[in-house]
Order: C-alpha cells, then structure tokens, then sequence
C-alpha cells in the first residue's frame, strides 16, 4: 500500500463554472493558531506545515509524497561515506531581496541543531557542515544514515544576514518561552509570504511573484484564521465566511457533505494517537509512581475499548491501531498491528498483583486544540480508567498551557500524536520518542524510559543502508516497545478537510498536510 493509496475515500473536487475572481484570496479556517513565525519554535507538525508556504529547504515531498529537489538541485555521497555535497539552487532570492548562497544553509543547520533547539531532534545524525562554495556545501553526519534527505524535508533554510541583522542566530523554544525576533517575523523562498499577523485572529499570506519554482496554483494569497470552536468553524463554512479547514468535525461531516455549497474530503491521517506514561520515580504529586511496572501498563491498556472510541468517539472514521506506525509507513509490520481485548476484570487483577491500591490518583494531560476529538476520547478513557478503581485527574488545557508540563517532567499520563513528519519512516518515533534522552535523541522522550537494547537497535538502523537489514532492526525494536507497552496506541485519527465550491482544487495528502501551492480556485482550477 502506497502512502498516496492509504486514503479510504478522496472526494474529487471538480472545476466549476464560476466566474473568475479579481483576487483569488483562500480563507483557511483552522482550529487553531500556529504557535511562531519561527519553524524552529516548537516540534509541532501544524505550524512546521503552515510555514513550508514561507520557508523552504534543500529537498521536498511532490505530489506523491516522492522526494524531489528544492532548494538543492542535487547531491551525492563523498568516499568517507559521512559526508554528503549539495548542489544549490542559483538565482533564488529570500523575501527581502537577499540572494540565497550555501552560508544560508549552514547557518539554518547551526541554528536547528543547536543544544537548546527545540527541533534538533529533526536532524538526529548532524554533526557539522562547511561551506564549499556559494552554491556548495558539505554536510557531515556522525555515521553512515539513509534517512538525511527525508529529515531535510522539514529543515527550513532563513536567511543568514537577515538572521545577524536581528540578533536571531539562535533559535527560540515557544515551550520554554523563549522568544526572538523570528517568533514575530519571517523571510524565507517560498510561495508566500507574510504580509501581517495578529497572534490568534489571522495571519495573512501574499504569492511571492519572484518565487524561483512554476506555481501551480492560482492563488493571490491566503489568510489563516484560527477557528477553535468546531461549530463556528461549520456555520464558517455554510455560510461561506471561509473557503478551507483541514479540521472538518467527524460528527458534522454528513452535515457538510449534504450541503450544495461544500465538498468534503475524507482519509485516514498517517498520525498514530497513542498514550505515554511517566517512568519516573514519582508522580508528579510526590507519590510513587506505579507505571514504571510493565503489568501495571498492560492493565491500563486492557482496561481501554478502543473499538468503543472507534465507533462513538470517532464515528467509525479512525483506524484502531495496534502499532505505532500506519501500514503505508516503511518499517510497519503487520504481525506486531493487533489489540488485547478489552478485558476489565483481568485488567484489574493485573494492578492487584503489581500492588496498585484502589483509588491510586494521576493526572491524565491533554489538549483542547491538539488531536481529532482529543477531549472526548480522554474523558471516555479517564472513565473507563474510574472503572478498573483508579481515580485519574483529567486536565485538559490548550498546547500553550500543557507543553511546559509534559516537557518538564510535571504531568503523568498524556497523549501523543506521531505522523512520522518528516520521515515518513518508522526511525522518526523510534529516535525521537523511543530512544532514551541522549543528545539529539529522545528529545519527545517525555516519560524518562531507557531500553539500552532498544537503543542499539535504533542506533544500528540509523546507520544501515541496505533496506531490508534497516526495517528489520526497526521491527525488532518496534517489537520491544510493543511487548513493554512503553506507549498504548490507540488509533490513526480521522482526517476530514472541507472545501467551499469556490474552491476548484485542493489535493488530499495522507501526512495530513495541505499544500496551497497546488490549490486553485474559482473556475480555471
């Protein structure tokens, strides 16, 4: 199954016969803001995605999610077999006119691997770069590692002087509160540009017309507004206010679909929902901590009806996972995709045995503005978690208030989303989630785990470069974190976009990602 195949049903948007607009302006109504101009800011996929219109970097996914050159136009690997040259791109220009030269390169892989980077995590295998040339660089890696164009995907290249001009050489952390001037402000290559923002009421992008690649699109600029209330972001929709949301509510999709005004758009995101838990010493109330037990997990898991949440919770339209990672995601193994039963009484002799007295409280961390329906499944799961005799304290708050908590070791139990962005290979979770906290690894480690022999495997894949013999090590390693439970997966979440009929083109990509440089509207689409 190819991942342009993984969608259950695309809704084909068809050209229609409207008359053209003066300006082709895309309202994208959006549950919620993005959290920085900075893509450096934070590793959350939404606004890494919103600003690729800006940012750009050496290579990028098409079409059919196929890597293809960007702002190199080639590369290869050098005899050491550690050093990869990259031919650059000439005549690209940055938003503000400066020419792009490889100093931007390196300056944008400093600022992204940097100790107090945020996402250093996306370049695991960096080590450092030399500048060649103008349009020449040397990228060096700490070994042999396959996986360096799919990480270079999602390394956005600044502006080395626009970066000294504004004392921006090091990059923000929105988790931590660190702010810069990049938090405010952008200038990249890309499509777009940002011609004004007010943090969460609208940031509006205009077309780059010196852009060095052929759009494809028609667009004259969009503007992104964040709609937070499922509702208002329905009514937003039939009533015209806005053209877009990649956010469709599963519960009003045959609402949407019946309306004359609106096509909808329905697949099966490639991101896995999966619960993590804290191996610390202690909760974060100075209790033991019980889930450091493997049986006490395994109780937790049992305990959950995952095919329940399915059907009430997600109408049908998840896919309840047993693994990590979709199928369509190399390294995915179909023997290691199945579920325990749900099974309350053998759940709750599991916690009986591992010593957990009745009435044990934790708190259960989630979001208001994260994961499809993420509130209603987590207060189904905290009931299901009531009836086995444990008493989990949900706290549900925005990113912005629950980010701190889990990055700093203060919360418990949480939820996680993974869509292997921007891999799409079963090393993404492996290095980032699985592995223990370990300079560049780890870095969404948040529960403290440490396998060493998960780590070995990990790291031998990471420097394989036969195919088979990788995805075998990661299988292997996948195959622990299954029998340990260290997470509990619990589905891929549903992925519903909707578009108005003014509208004529908007391709549906399974990473769950929209690409407004395809998109088209009015009747020329």
């Amino acid at each position: 199954m190819t991942l342009r195949h993984y969608l259950f049903a695309t809704a084909a948007v068809s050209a229609l016969a409207l008359p053209a607009q003066a300006q082709n302006i895309l309202d994208w109504g959006a549950n919620r803001d993005i959290g920085s101009l900075d893509p450096y800011s934070f590793g959350d996929s939404f606004t890494i995605n919103v600003l690729n219109h800006v940012y750009e970097g050496l290579v990028r996914y098409d079409r059919d999610l196929t890597i293809e050159p960007a702002l190199a136009t080639s590369w290869e690997i050098l005899d050491d077999q550690v050093t990869w040259r990259f031919t650059l791109r000439e005549g690209v220009t940055f938003h503000n006119g400066n020419a792009f030269t490889a100093e931007d390169v390196q300056a944008s892989l400093t600022r992204v691997s940097h100790e107090t980077s945020p996402l250093k995590g996306n370049l695991p295998a960096y080590v450092s770069s030399e500048v060649v040339d103008d349009y020449t660089i040397d990228i060096t890696l700490n070994g042999t590692y396959p996986l360096l164009l799919n990480d270079l995907t999602n390394i956005h290249i600044f502006d080395r002087d626009w970066l000294v001009e504004n004392n921006a050489e090091l990059p923000t952390d929105i988790g931590a509160g660190v702010e810069g001037y990049a938090t405010y402000n952008a200038n990249g290559t890309g499509p777009f540009f940002v011609e004004s923002r007010q943090p969460e009421a609208q940031t509006v992008f205009t077309v780059n017309p010196d852009w060095w690649d052929e759009p494809q699109h028609n667009l004259d600029g969009f503007v992104l507004r964040p709609v937070t209330s499922p509702a208002t972001r329905v009514a937003a929709l039939l009533s015209g206010e806005i053209d877009f949301t990649n956010d469709a509510p599963v519960q009003d999709l045959p609402r949407l679909a019946a309306a004359p005004t609106v096509n909808v758009l329905e697949g099966v995101d490639l991101r896995t929902v999966m619960i993590g838990f804290p191996f610390r010493e202690t909760l974060a109330s100075g209790a033991p901590n019980p889930f450091a037990d493997r049986a006490v997990r395994e109780a937790m898991y049992k305990a959950i009806d995952l095919n329940l949440i399915h059907e009430r919770i997600m109408r049908g339209k998840s896919r309840v996972a047993g693994a990590v990672v979709a199928p369509p995601i190399p390294g995915y193994s179909e023997d290691l995709d199945t579920i325990p039963e749900y099974d309350l009484d053998g759940a709750k002799a599991l916690l009986e045995e591992a010593g957990v007295s009745e009435g044990l409280s934790f708190e259960f961390n989630c979001l208001s503005d994260g994961l499809v329906n993420e509130e209603q499944f987590c207060q189904a799961i905290a009931s299901m978690w009531s009836r086995l005799g444990l008493a989990p304290q949900l706290d549900v708050a925005p990113r912005a208030v629950q980010s701190p908590k889990r990055t700093g070791g203060q919360t418990d139990v949480y939820t996680l989303g993974w869509a292997t962005l921007p891999m799409l290979d079963s090393y993404s979770p492996l290095i980032q989630i699985f592995h223990s906290k370990e300079g560049n690894s780890g870095v969404f480690n948040w529960g403290d785990w440490s396998y060493p022999e998960l780590d070995a495997l990990v790291q031998a894949a990471g420097q394989e470069l036969d195919l088979e013999t990788r995805l075998q090590l990661q299988n292997d390693a996948m195959r622990i974190i299954k029998d340990e439970h260290i997470m509990i997966p619990l589905h891929q979440q549903p992925m519903a976009w909707a578009v108005t009929t003014s509208v004529s083109e908007m391709p549906l990509f399974p990473d769950n990602k929209p690409r407004l440089w395809f998109a088209r509207m009015g009747s020329d689409g």
